[in-house]
């Protein structure tokens, strides 16, 4: 695992200390990982419901099915890929 120095303002750090006291983490570096994979977790279904909208706006929307989202999670897949 890589380190990195993060800075916050004193309320945040006070406030990150109490989750992990209440027992919601594991460690602040436990809380700050949860964070960020949430964070991570919600551009993509962001990004997921814009390709949705897209392909209705397009009029190809056709008939939903199982290897509709299949594909829509390929494209997916790959336009992160070429966004690394």
């Amino acid at each position: 695992m890589a380190i990195m120095n993060i800075f916050l303002p004193e309320s945040l750090r006070r406030f990150i200390e109490e989750e992990v006291l209440e027992g919601s983490y594991p460690s602040t570096s436990g809380y700050m990982r949860d964070l960020v994979r949430q964070h991570r977790r919600s551009k993509a279904e962001a990004r997921l419901q814009a390709l949705i909208a897209e392909r209705l706006a397009s009029g190809s929307a056709g008939r939903v099915t199982a290897d509709t989202f299949a594909q829509v999670r390929k494209e997916l897949r790959e336009q992160q890929g070429n966004a690394r």
